[in-house]
């Protein structure tokens, strides 16, 4: 499930919210208790890494995707591009 950020416009209060994608937005805030919730617009803050269950049970061979430490993937990149790729 999704983790929502919401703001409410009467008293500021900011908080998170874990709500289904199909749920209502909320409207009421806790802190005051206004209807005056905003949902705000955020951007994830992380990044799947490593072989887990969706790298090693649904792709195989070149189709998967596992992590490389950063000097490696650094290299790797470096070598497999032009110039004028602007990565490095």
């Amino acid at each position: 499930m999704p983790l929502y950020e919401y703001r409410c416009d009467a008293c500021e209060h900011e908080f998170e919210a874990l709500q289904k994608m199909s749920d209502e937005p909320l409207v009421h805030c806790p802190a005051c208790d206004e209807a005056t919730l905003r949902k705000l617009v955020s951007a994830a803050g992380f990044r799947l890494k490593g072989d887990g269950w969706y790298e090693t049970d649904f792709k195989s061979g070149t189709k998967r995707n596992l992590a490389e430490s950063d000097s490696s993937a650094k290299k790797t990149k470096a070598a497999g591009c032009g110039t004028s790729c602007g990565c490095h």
